[in-house]
């Protein structure tokens, strides 16, 4: 159990595909200090196993594209971008 110092509460925006799995356009979250983006996308997956279905799942930070290694921070904006179709 994690003690108060070391969770923080994120929310997360979420768009498309990714909005209609977890019923919603955002969602909060506590999660550990000190998560990276690889952390929060298990957990996603643990919570919600139809976005392990998607062909790609980005997750952005504070407009930027997330590498699965970069740290979440408390104050971060974490976009959840789903695979883009065109035509």
């Amino acid at each position: 159990m994690y003690t108060k110092t070391n969770v923080m509460t994120i929310k997360i925006l979420a768009f498309g595909i990714t909005r209609d799995i977890l019923g919603g356009s955002s969602l909060e979250m506590q999660i550990p200090g000190h998560t990276r983006v690889a952390d929060l996308r298990a957990t996603l997956y643990a919570q919600y196993p139809a976005l392990q279905k998607l062909s790609t799942l980005a997750i952005a930070l504070n407009t930027e594209y997330a590498s699965d290694e970069e740290l979440i921070g408390e104050k971060d904006e974490v976009v959840l971008i789903p695979p883009v179709s065109g035509g």
